[in-house]
């Protein structure tokens, strides 16, 4: 129930190839994950970490406080949220999630919910901020239309943006917040609109054999950094959309920190570890081993799954589709298998999700330790 609260499930740990101590943030045999690779899991002063479970029976969300050590706290019950969804806002006293077809916000002290948006027949994606937490994004389904869902976290001047395909990951620009980059499925993938629906155009033009993924901004840079699976890691000036290759590796979920210097990445086929690339000059550094399952027979292949794929997934999993994911989770997941690492805070930490006990659990390693 709200505001439950459980026994810490904190265990210190050494990772097996580095030597980096490695904190163990959950341990109850259900799926944890941490608030997905794009947002922080961590309150801005590393006070509480923020995670989704199916540990009730449905997904909710739930706190590590304090961290690294601290207790359990249950922040919802009833309808079950999007456990992807979650954006902790600057100032880190409320959360943004997504339930059903609606945005809400939590406050941390109270767990007072509040309605921001909600709209009839819609399946909502994970919610981006702007820098400053004024402006809200999220990729929607709404009836039979695709496309995304922009307005201010007071709940004014929403308006939902249409697309002729399924649309993921939405961000806003980190120095031009006006500008939202968002990946559509299948190829091309990269594409921009403003907050207010205009200037709608794709950023790189490529077939669905060039497998472009996990695309997002390069820190403070304002450029973008995204993969082209499983062979290289890409920049692309915001501007001139001039590219250039930072290193031939598989670098998979990919995310950077404040000042675009370093790139945080898990990998997969195989499944290396967790690796920190210089953004200047490609060099590698392991962080840890992820030792999880990473799941998704699409990527063992080097281009964006084609309607056999999704077809055969389907039959699989008798019928059903996750669209949000664009995919069955057979052939781009379960993503809480993956581990989609993210810087914390002060980038002391990397948080990811590993699935190495059986059952997924949220982690911190340090990278400095």
């Amino acid at each position: 129930m709200k505001n439950a609260r459980f026994p810490s499930e904190y265990l210190l740990e050494q990772d097996a190839a580095t030597g980096a101590p490695l904190h163990r943030l959950t341990g109850a045999p259900a799926i944890s994950h941490h608030t997905y690779f794009l947002n922080s899991s961590l309150t801005p002063g590393e006070e509480v970490l923020i995670f989704s479970s199916n540990r009730s029976g449905a997904w909710q969300l739930y706190s590590v406080e304090p961290f690294p050590h601290g207790g359990i706290r249950q922040w919802t019950d009833g309808e079950p949220v999007h456990p992807f969804s979650p954006a902790i806002h600057p100032s880190g006293e409320s959360v943004f999630f997504v339930r059903g077809g609606a945005i809400w916000q939590i406050r941390r002290d109270s767990l007072q919910e509040r309605l921001i948006v909600s709209h009839e027949d819609a399946q909502l994606g994970e919610v981006s901020l702007s820098p400053d937490g004024e402006w809200l994004t999220a990729a929607a389904k709404i009836g039979p239309d695709y496309g995304l869902v922009s307005g201010r976290a007071d709940g004014a001047l929403w308006s939902f943006h249409r697309f002729p395909r399924t649309v993921i990951h939405p961000q806003f620009h980190p120095l031009e917040p006006e500008w939202i980059e968002f990946a559509a499925d299948p190829a091309p993938r990269m594409h921009r609109i403003r907050r207010d629906g205009t200037g709608l155009e794709c950023l790189y033009e490529h077939s669905n054999d060039e497998f472009v993924v996990h695309e997002t901004f390069l820190g403070s840079t304002g450029d973008l950094v995204y993969v082209e699976w499983p062979f290289a890691l890409w920049r692309m000036d915001w501007t001139t959309r001039a590219r250039r290759r930072i290193c031939g590796f598989n670098a998979w979920h990919i995310t950077p920190n404040r000042a675009g210097t370093l790139v945080l990445c898990d990998t997969n086929h195989p499944d290396r570890g967790l690796f920190l690339i210089d953004a200047s000059t490609g060099a590698q550094r392991l962080v840890a081993l992820s030792q999880s399952s990473n799941r998704g027979s699409q990527w063992t292949r080097s281009r964006y799954a084609l309607p056999e794929d999704f077809a055969a997934a389907r039959a699989a999993l008798g019928g059903k589709l996750s669209w949000m994911e664009n995919a069955a989770d057979t052939v781009y997941g379960p993503q809480y298998t993956h581990p989609h690492p993210s810087f914390s805070p002060s980038e002391r930490y990397a948080i990811f999700t590993s699935d190495r006990t059986g059952h997924p659990q949220v982690y911190a390693v340090e990278l400095h330790g």
